[in-house]
């Protein structure tokens, strides 16, 4: 497919994400999920960059200001209001990120005193950690786009309260461990396990922060991350990252693929987790592409997985112009390691053609998740911001 029509295709399918979730019409309500709209605010801006129209620009700007609005604040159905920070109305304005945000899940959070079931609190909202660095990862690209003061600002404000959140001293010794799923206000854990990225997302995107608070001319507003950098640092030590699911997957080569532009800026050096990083996504591909679940039919898959791997595996094109572009920056077992993944990008291209077609977007399993199914399949076919720092 040409460019043009690529860039023409991911096009219509975010301007009907606007219309269909209440971005750019007041016909519909807002209708806001994080995951997605971290995702929808890269795609915009990768539009814009594309096209150099406002409009873009104008669509990615507004979903932040409505997600910070709706996802920063309590839900319609809680006896609480306003800021989930607790922050006055005025204050909460100026820090819409500091008690974090709400993953936008259908049902309210389970209340201290439920019981808990494991499948009902898939449905429940609350706070997700990796879901939180997703949208730092979307105001860093906003501020480095638009050049906007705020967003770099707001997206280490979140990095902060999410660190608070998320952390705690395991009562069994060993340091600080992290929760997977805490209640809205961070006051308590939903899911006590941690995340099994989750530390890796921290450390990569506080790096990532950092970078953008350099060079500004409005240092002293925005909080430091040296701390929270360096306990995710410690968290990452003697991690097994190896997973067979291909949205863990696709999230190990995106954060490789920002350490390996960090390396390339002269900001940061880590080459022994970015081996282990490739090593484990080399592994977690080769578990893939011997259960072969791409040749199951479309009602046995999940979209939105399949195309985090297929988003990943862009990254690793990526790399490689990275590792041409800066000959001698990185040494030969990484080249190799760059090489041998190569030789999967062609998945990539097998997932996004399957789930561009029409049929399988007819299916109930790419139905029931069309939001997210259909913004993730516009991040592979465009993934240039998602993909940069």
């Amino acid at each position: 497919m040409k460019q043009e029509s690529i860039t023409t295709e991911a096009r219509d399918i975010m301007i009907e994400f606007a219309d269909q979730t209440g971005i750019s019409t007041s016909k519909n309500a807002p209708r806001r999920y994080l995951w997605t709209d971290a995702f929808a605010v890269c795609n915009f801006l990768t539009l814009y960059r594309h096209t150099g129209e406002g409009e873009y620009r104008n669509l990615a700007l507004c979903l932040i200001d409505q997600v910070h609005s709706i996802l920063g604040r309590h839900r319609a159905d809680d006896p609480r209001t306003a800021w989930i920070s607790g922050l006055s109305e005025e204050e909460g304005q100026l820090h819409p990120t500091a008690g974090g945000l709400r993953i936008g899940k259908k049902l309210n959070e389970r209340a201290p005193n439920d019981p808990f079931d494991e499948q009902l609190e898939w449905e429940r909202d609350g706070q997700y950690y990796h879901y939180l660095t997703k949208w730092m990862h979307a105001l860093e690209r906003a501020s480095v786009i638009t050049g906007g003061p705020n967003y770099c600002r707001w997206s280490v404000e979140l990095a902060k309260a999410a660190h608070a959140g998320f952390t705690h001293v395991s009562p069994t010794g060993g340091g600080k461990r992290m929760y997977w799923k805490m209640s809205i206000d961070l006051t308590h854990p939903l899911v006590p396990s941690m995340g099994h990225h989750d530390p890796l997302d921290g450390f990569v995107t506080y790096n990532e922060l950092r970078i953008c608070t350099q060079g500004r001319s409005d240092p002293p507003m925005i909080p430091d991350l040296s701390t929270e950098t360096a306990e995710m640092a410690k968290l990452c030590e003697g991690q097994n990252w190896a997973t067979g699911d291909p949205l863990g997957i696709g999230g190990l080569l995106f954060d490789a693929c920002r350490m390996v532009q960090m390396t390339v800026k002269g900001y940061f050096r880590a080459p022994g987790l970015l081996e282990s990083l490739l090593g484990s996504s080399q592994y977690g591909l080769n578990a893939f592409v011997r259960q072969n679940p791409l040749g199951d039919l479309a009602d046995y898959r999940l979209g939105f997985r399949e195309l985090g791997l297929s988003i990943g595996l862009k990254a690793v094109a990526k790399m490689r112009n990275q590792f041409d572009g800066n000959p001698g920056l990185f040494d030969d077992r990484l080249s190799q390691q760059i090489d041998s993944l190569m030789q999967y990008v062609p998945l990539g291209e097998t997932i996004e053609t399957f789930w561009d077609s029409p049929a399988n977007q007819r299916t109930e399993s790419w139905i029931a998740h069309r939001d997210i199914n259909m913004v993730m399949l516009a991040t592979s076919l465009l993934p240039e911001e998602f993909l940069s720092i």
